[in-house]
């Protein structure tokens, strides 16, 4: 009964869980980098952690924009299977082919992706599914690049992004008040 009782306890940790950085090698960095005081950033990264969120989702969410929100240009101002959505801007070829809310979609249906625009929770979902489906390094050259991305998963730009976003999980591990407070790491990187 014991071990019921657990294994049912189990069922309720998320997939995806955030891994340290620790194992991953990170770049020389010769980029811009460093940290900002941006109001109200610590209700928005409770925001997240609340919806199911962890430490990698604030790392990519505060890549993609200051405020951790996705009220930027509609689809980022991309069309097609690039169009972007929510927080981390996933793009509609990844979403389609991962997240359990748009699979089997075709490219004609990209507008349903707006609703992570608006719920946290399934764009965080989504996020951990594509994760999960794709592995982490892969699930990483389809969001920079969407299908070109998973095709060829080691480029310099997709490495370039992905130690981007270890490097600033790696600083909202380093000190828990990293999770909650109105600190912005940031990256310089090229925007495609």
């Amino acid at each position: 009964m014991r071990l019921l009782t657990f294994f049912g306890a189990l069922a309720l940790i998320p997939a995806v869980t955030s891994s340290p950085v620790t194992g991953y090698k990170l770049a020389a960095r010769d980029d811009k980098r460093g940290n900002e005081t941006v109001a109200g950033l610590g209700a928005r990264k409770q925001a997240v952690t609340g919806a199911g969120g962890n430490t990698r989702d604030l790392a990519i969410a505060m890549l993609e924009t200051t405020t951790m929100t996705a009220d930027y240009t509609y689809g980022d101002g991309k069309t097609g299977e690039a169009t972007n959505f929510g927080i981390f801007k996933q793009n509609w070829y990844m979403l389609r082919h991962s997240a359990s809310e748009f699979l089997g979609e075709t490219v004609d249906q990209v507008a349903d992706g707006a609703i992570l625009n608006t719920d946290l929770g399934k764009d965080i979902q989504a996020r951990h599914d594509g994760e999960e489906k794709y592995g982490f390094d892969v699930w990483f050259a389809g969001h920079r690049n969407g299908e070109s991305g998973v095709n060829d998963p080691n480029t310099s730009d997709i490495n370039a992004y992905k130690d981007a976003v270890l490097w600033i999980q790696q600083q909202i591990e380093s000190d828990e008040k990293y999770q909650s407070d109105d600190t912005r790491f940031w990256v310089d990187v090229q925007a495609i």
